[in-house]
């Protein structure tokens, strides 16, 4: 990754795991903030996974030892996110790096579907940065992740199919200030399958968009896989006001990852910096 500096420095990291996210099982707070430090990152959001959708598991499912508590029958139920030791370490580590913005967040796995429960956490957890995110896509009588689909579904299918659950999220669940990793399918997307391009489905991601850009939110550009440049050419084609910078990181190697990339996406589609490093990015 190339080094920051005083003309092009990162941007904040506002989609970050530690061990507090129950599927970080490499994360670790403290070193993740020892990581900020040596790398010169401004800021970061430690937005560990609330995730209260149950997913069912395929027979060929290979489920991490660390997992298997989590695991009756063929569903897999994530564990309730343990929000006063989280928010302990995040007020440690504060006061261990004062130099760096540590902010507290949460990753809402498909809130429109859990939104009594949702809303509780927020109303609890007091978080500065909130993200929405779809995981898992109905199957049958219950959900399945999206990794598994494309065993089930066409390619194809599975994206478009994502696209209009997270449409739906917009459209019932507001209490949010960005929407994470739009592509998350694309993780996933098969070595057999025709390679995977944005163009097929722009119509699908520019519906979204806009249900985004009318609902006030933040786009998020996922450096995990790194989002297509058109679709953030196509947010700003939409009417969409900010993105943020999101590594997903889920251990301390991870953090930042390709940002210089994205600053440079995000700029080339009409975004620029705000006042603060640790701002979104908003439309020029």
């Amino acid at each position: 990754m190339p080094s920051p500096s005083a003309a092009n420095p990162l941007p904040a990291d506002h989609h970050v795991h530690s061990e507090w996210s129950w599927d970080a099982l490499a994360g670790s707070m403290e070193r993740t903030c020892e990581r900020a430090v040596a790398i010169g990152l401004p800021s970061l959001a430690f937005t560990e996974h609330a995730d209260f959708t149950p997913s069912l598991l395929r027979p060929d499912d290979t489920v991490p030892d660390a997992w298997r508590p989590l695991v009756n029958g063929p569903v897999l139920t994530p564990p309730e996110l343990d929000l006063d030791g989280y928010l302990e370490c995040l007020h440690r580590c504060r006061d261990r790096f004062p130099g760096l913005r540590i902010l507290s967040g949460v990753e809402l796995g498909e809130p429109h579907r859990h939104d009594h429960r949702a809303a509780a956490l927020l109303k609890t957890g007091g978080f500065d940065r909130v993200l929405a995110s779809v995981h898992c896509l109905p199957v049958g009588g219950g959900f399945r992740d999206v990794s598994a689909l494309y065993r089930e579904r066409p390619a194809s299918a599975v994206v478009r199919d994502h696209l209009v659950e997270t449409l739906t999220l917009i459209d019932r669940f507001d209490d949010f200030d960005v929407l994470a990793h739009i592509d998350y399918p694309v993780r996933y997307w098969p070595a057999d399958a025709d390679p995977y391009d944005p163009v097929g489905f722009e119509d699908d991601y520019r519906t979204v968009l806009r249900a985004l850009g009318r609902a006030g939110k933040a786009l998020e550009i996922n450096t995990s896989v790194p989002l297509h440049p058109l679709v953030v050419r196509w947010w700003h084609q939409e009417g969409g006001q900010a993105v943020t910078f999101a590594s997903d990181a889920h251990d301390p190697s991870s953090l930042a990852r390709g940002f210089a990339e994205a600053s440079a996406t995000a700029e080339s589609c009409g975004f620029r910096a705000g006042a603060r490093l640790t701002d979104f990015w908003r439309r020029r």
